[in-house]
């Protein structure tokens, strides 16, 4: 039996728009094309599970209109359950406004909606779901103190806690102690160490990804975009280059790496191996549009891995 994956997180509907340039303030902009897009990091993240082969739940909640159904229904055919995704009455779904240029760069901002209704009593609510031995995944486009209630009880119950820490926010103590695996970006990475936003070289990678190891967390998995990923656990610590590809939209890749490693570990894989196939996973996303119509199927990532 495959080894569960709870999705704690948001789901929202993106409005997306492809421009040429994305715009400074004040100024106006004519956009090229209009997609109304599932998404949410919650929802991406099940969405990769699902469609790479985990056994994918989600929890949060939706507002009590239209596209709170779109958006259950379109995890539900990526094979992920919904039944424990509650509809707010009274509140609207959660929506993303997304400016993507040429290039695959973006621009986004989010009115949280009913996900900011999704409680920590929602956490206990759903404590049957959380069985040892499996995985959890959480993001920060939740309320933090249920992302901390999640990380806890999860905890607590056996599970491995993987928190990606998007969108960039600090995080206390209490969370990260209850972290097995955390996965920032460049930017969520300097900005939990208290420093300036900036790039970071690849010589980096290793006294960063100990000095966050040193805040709680287990792991670290920095995600480094073109410059691939470098993983720090234990004994176990590497590189793990990037693929290359022609990216159009970045929009949602770290959330295809999350799903992707969770699944990967779900399966027994090694962590570097592990990386490797989130890395992939990852990459064959930004060769597309949109958030959770960019995951990749398992059959296209194997292909990718064996070519």
């Amino acid at each position: 039996m495959r080894t569960p994956i709870v999705v704690a997180g948001s789901l929202n509907m993106d409005f997306v728009v492809q421009m040429q340039a994305l715009p400074t303030p004040g100024q106006t902009l004519r956009g090229r094309d209009f997609q109304l897009l599932p998404g949410g990091k919650g929802a991406n993240q099940a969405c990769a599970v699902g469609k790479l082969g985990g056994r994918g739940l989600m929890l949060g909640r939706v507002g009590g209109d239209v596209f709170g159904e779109q958006l259950k229904a379109s995890l539900a055919a990526a094979g992920v359950d919904t039944g424990r995704v509650a509809r707010t009455a009274g509140e609207a779904t959660g929506v993303a406004l997304i400016f993507v240029e040429s290039g695959g760069q973006n621009m986004i901002v989010i009115a949280a909606g009913a996900n900011d209704r999704f409680m920590p009593a929602d956490i206990e609510a759903a404590g049957d779901c959380f069985t040892p031995g499996g995985y959890v995944l959480l993001q920060l486009e939740s309320p933090q103190e249920t992302v901390e209630a999640a990380a806890a009880f999860a905890r607590g119950r056996g599970m491995t806690v993987i928190l990606d820490p998007a969108p960039a926010r600090p995080l206390s103590r209490a969370l990260l102690g209850n972290v097995d695996i955390l996965t920032p970006n460049e930017t969520e990475a300097l900005l939990l160490l208290g420093r300036p936003p900036g790039e970071v070289a690849l010589a980096e990678a290793p006294r960063l990804a100990a000095a966050l190891r040193a805040q709680g967390p287990r792991c670290v998995i920095l995600k480094l975009g073109d410059k691939g990923a470098w993983y720090s656990g234990g004994t176990a610590e590497g590189h793990v280059p990037a693929f290359e590809v022609e990216a159009v939209d970045a929009t949602a890749a770290g959330d295809t790496f999350n799903g992707a490693l969770a699944v990967a570990l779900s399966e027994g894989a090694a962590l570097a191996a592990a990386v490797r196939f989130a890395n992939c996973a990852a990459a064959i996303s930004v060769t597309r549009l949109g958030a959770q119509a960019s995951v990749p199927s398992r059959a296209e990532v194997d292909a990718m891995l064996r070519a």
